[in-house]
Order: C-alpha cells, then structure tokens, then sequence
C-alpha cells in the first residue's frame, strides 16, 4: 500500500473534492458509511490486501481522471437519495440507472478505441464473425482495447470464454495509433472523463465477449466464434 500511495501523491491524484487520493486499510471504512461516500468526503480508498482491491488501485493510478469522474456521479447520486423531501424524511429512492451504469462501468468495463465507424456499427449489431475475423486485421489496425474494470480483470486471473465486458467506445483522435502507449492512456483518460455525464445509464454500453479481441485468447478459429453460447446474436427489438 505504501508503494501505492507514494505514486498516488507523485501523480497528484486529487477526488472531486480536491482531497488527494490515498489508499488505506478496509478497517478505515467506518460501519454504516459507503465506499463510494466515504471516498468522495475523504479521498481515502478502502483497500483490502486482495487481487479484486490490487486491480482497483491500478486502474485508479492509470485512470485517475475517470475515476474520479465515476465516483462523483455515484457520490451526487447518494446524497440526492439522502436528501430529505418536503416532509423531512429521506428520500425513498432505489440505487437509479446513474449509479448501476457507474457500477458497471467501474467493475466491468473496456474502453475500446475506435478508428473505423464500420467496426463499431458491426460490433453492435453483433456481428462478432465479421468483426473478429473476416476483419480481423482491420480490427487489430483501427481498435484498441483497454481494460478498465477491476473485477473484470480479477475475472481475466482465471479466463473462460463466456467472460463479457461493458464495453464503452470512443471515437479515436487522428494520431491516436501512432503514440506511446503512455500518452495513449492519458488521453483516453481525459477524454472519457470528460465524456461521462449525469446522464449515464446501461444502455451506453456495449456487450463484447472480451476474449474474442483478436489474438487475446487461442484457437480463435470460425468454430470458436460460432460459439453462440457467448458470441450471442443480437436480439430482436
């Protein structure tokens, strides 16, 4: 945690409160006080000594501004919930579509950047055969995919084919393939952030079988994509 916590403060990791963004044991975590709350009024991440925790410190060293975007949205969505109504008592509201879209994104989320439109419509439409393999050279040209949910990385420790991200895309800056992996990042960072809104919801997510990116998994044959046990079709509206 201490190595952790000394590249936290050389990045100057800061939550929407402007409270620097420190990793401390679980104990930390008073009872009766949310992780994402305790969080957002404190800037301290509670943080077990587990492969699940391990993967979230990572991702919030990588993805700062992200991170910190998300648990702003699910910090505002608490307090709203809390807010007493007219008659003073709280208000009767369930988690809401904002804070289960933060979740998902925050657990299971892949960030895939996209060059060519096309492969994005096909990725969609589930149109995995087309995508993964008849274009697999284009995809491996004009894609790049980022892992981002921690508990989807935890999943990845011990991978199976039916392993599925939420994944949210982005259109690619016009050099984006020709930079360093590092300046990568640090883009896609910013420009998601900037991108994820009080708005958010499920349906800005799109399924992938996530073993299914080229070269990710073996065998990756037309026999392995016809798999419709996990390369499902799409349904019919």
């Amino acid at each position: 945690m201490e190595a952790l916590n000394a590249r936290a403060e050389r990045l100057g990791i800061l939550n929407h409160r402007g409270r620097p963004i420190r990793f401390v044991p679980q104990s930390r975590l008073p009872s009766g006080i949310g992780y994402e709350a305790f969080i957002s009024a404190t800037g301290c991440v509670p943080t077990r000594e587990n492969l699940h925790d391990f993967f979230n410190a990572l991702i919030w060293l990588t993805f700062p501004n992200i991170k910190v975007r998300l648990n702003a949205l699910q910090a505002a969505e608490i307090e709203r919930a809390q807010a007493p109504t007219a008659s003073g008592d709280a208000m009767a509201a369930g988690r809401g579509l904002v804070r289960d879209a933060a979740t998902l994104f925050d657990e299971n989320a892949a960030l895939l950047v996209v060059r060519d439109p096309t492969l994005l419509d096909a990725l969609r439409e589930h149109r995995w055969e087309e995508v993964f393999l008849e274009r697999r050279s284009d995809f491996s040209r004009d894609c790049a995919v980022q892992l981002f949910g921690h508990a989807l990385m935890e999943k990845l420790v011990h991978p199976y084919n039916a392993i599925t991200a939420h994944t949210w895309t982005v259109a690619a800056a016009r050099d984006f393939f020709t930079w360093t992996p590092t300046a990568q990042a640090e883009w896609i960072d910013l420009e998601v952030a900037a991108r994820l809104s009080d708005s958010l919801a499920p349906r800005d997510f799109t399924p992938m079988p996530i073993l299914g990116v080229p070269g990710w998994w073996e065998g990756q044959d037309a026999a392995f994509y016809g798999d419709r046990a996990v390369f499902r079709p799409k349904r019919a509206r």
